[in-house]
């Protein structure tokens, strides 16, 4: 069942479209697969959050938290904002990479059960603790539990250890199997593809069951479904069709049939990244070129966004010169507000729509129609979109350009006889193409992610040695500590409060490298005050 049902009233934030609930990701190694995983999990986590970092506006992860099950649970990451903490989770994915040097061991069967209970035990005290002023905006969590055993064999060992567990502030429990044997990813996968799934509903929440391949790639759009926005709440759009056009279905002539959808991103605007825009664009907008349908949707929960078709256009009639901005998927809404029939209605009437609109060859030509403005007298300007089927389930929304935003231009006719020589030559160069049937964006790299991975690290080098220094003219004898536990010391734990009989084991090392880090954040303070005195 779904636990992260809001209960205020009025509007949501942006930021609160945006954010996704906080996440703990658990991360199950056993021998011998884990040798096999280990470097296609840490640089699939490693670029996604090069990307999480680096997203500007509002922030979509919120809270994140990393634990190990080996021959125990081990939480290396407490929760943090993901937003300004690209050290920390470089740090986290080092320490993975160590373990594969290090050696794993078997689990024990209490393992897993011990780290949701741990995690959730983490997340109560986290949101004690947070004040008011930063008050969590979501109340439940999600946990993803990342394992090479079988699936079926995890969830069915989850319902047995947690059946007398309270579970209520868990949003979505989540097991990921990841599968021995690896596909060519690159020469097979699609970017509209989802894994498999299974669901089990035992317990108080549904357990997910999901395979992935062991690849990066695979990996990577895993991780990356955590910045969609996946919340149920409301749906997004009302896609409102002339009744006079569906008249055996509409009640009356005067009112539209309406399709409740969702709206979906289909990339991550270049403009949010740094360093993907040509040197001489300025990135002062946090917004970017965020399509303006995403921003209204998004904005317009008090009164849904609607999109009103106006007329149909034969496939072959529209230019792409005149869309702009990003194009965004429409598809039926999940809103857990609505019942069950009106669900399954509403789906039916959107898939039938998709197949006229194939047989038809038709395109739809749409006007926004933002929420009321109230008794201003300034009227905005329309929106216009075309609205494409696919041969999947949902639509294509791209902006499309109005009389004032077109330029003048006379481009001439095409020539239907270009000269002989000119003929052989060109087409001589194209025979020397490779030819591929579709284009596959998960094949073309663009050295983003090291790109984004190098801003980081730059200046929190700078801070790391800076903090080190320091440590080390404090404390001469703690040299060998420090440097063996480079990577640990930067991850500071949370207290915990543990339950009764069940207290956690936590490596001698880590209980060294964490008090080490306290005591030096303590006398940092203090050398700044010696440096530094207020005056009276």
């Amino acid at each position: 069942m779904y636990h992260g049902r809001t209960t205020g009233k009025g509007g949501s934030t942006p930021t609160q479209i945006y954010e996704q609930p906080p996440r703990i990701l658990i991360v199950h190694i056993a021998l011998p697969s884990w040798t096999d995983i280990c470097s296609n999990l840490c640089e699939a986590l490693q670029n996604f959050f090069s990307l999480a970092c680096s997203l500007m506006g509002p922030s979509r992860m919120s809270l994140f938290s990393l634990y190990l099950v080996q021959n125990q649970h081990e939480c290396i990451l407490p929760f943090v904002q993901v937003k300004g903490n690209f050290a920390k989770l470089q740090a986290c994915m080092s320490e993975l990479r160590m373990l594969q040097r290090e050696g794993c061991f078997r689990p024990q069967g209490t393992s897993l059960q011990l780290a949701v209970e741990d995690g959730l035990q983490q997340f109560k005290q986290y949101s004690r603790h947070v004040t008011t002023g930063t008050a969590l905006s979501c109340t439940s969590l999600e946990i993803t539990i990342l394992t090479s055993q079988p699936g079926k064999e995890v969830v069915k060992q989850l319902e047995k250890g947690l059946k007398d567990i309270d579970l209520v502030r868990v949003r979505r429990l989540q097991v990921v199997e990841i599968a021995k044997g690896a596909l060519d990813c690159m020469d097979t996968a699609s970017p509209g593809e989802e894994p498999s799934s299974d669901e089990s509903s035992v317990l108080g929440t549904d357990i997910d069951l999901q395979t992935i391949d062991n690849d990066i790639v695979s990996m990577e759009s895993f991780f990356k479904a955590w910045l969609h926005n996946s919340g149920t709440d409301q749906e997004h759009i009302h896609l409102l069709l002339p009744s006079q056009s569906f008249s055996n279905i509409s009640g009356g002539r005067d009112n539209p049939m309406c399709l409740k959808c969702d709206l979906q991103e289909r990339l991550l605007s270049p403009s949010l990244l740094p360093g993907t825009a040509d040197g001489s664009l300025r990135m002062d907008d946090p917004k970017g070129d965020f399509s303006t349908i995403y921003q209204m949707a998004c904005q317009s929960w008090a009164s849904r966004f609607k999109l009103r078709v106006i007329k149909a256009l034969k496939s072959s009639g529209l230019c792409e010169s005149v869309t702009y901005g990003l194009p965004f998927i429409l598809r039926p809404t999940s809103c857990w507000q609505l019942d069950w029939d009106e669900l399954e209605t509403n789906q039916q009437h959107f898939h039938a729509l998709c197949h006229s609109l194939l047989k038809r060859e038709w395109l739809l030509l749409a006007k926004g129609e933002p929420k009321s403005q109230g008794h201003s007298l300034r009227e905005p300007p329309s929106i216009f979109y075309v609205i494409v089927p696919s041969r999947s389930a949902t639509l294509l929304v791209k902006a499309v350009a109005t009389r004032e935003l077109m330029l003048p231009s006379a481009f001439p006719l095409l020539p239907e006889d270009p000269p002989d020589d000119s003929l052989k030559l060109v087409e001589g160069v194209l025979d020397g193409l490779e030819l591929e049937p579709t284009y596959n964006p998960l094949q073309i790299c663009s050295r983003l992610y090291s790109h984004l991975s190098s801003s980081f690290a730059k200046p929190q080098g700078r801070l790391h040695a800076s903090w080190e220094g320091r440590a080390l003219r404090k404390h001469p004898s703690k040299a060998g500590q420090l440097q063996a536990n480079r990577v640990r010391a930067t991850v500071a734990p949370l207290p915990m409060t543990t339950a009764p009989g069940r207290a956690p084991k936590v490596p001698a090392a880590r209980r060294a490298s964490s008090e080490a880090l306290f005591q030096f954040s303590k006398e940092e303070e203090e050398d700044e005050e010696e440096e530094n005195p207020s005056g009276p």
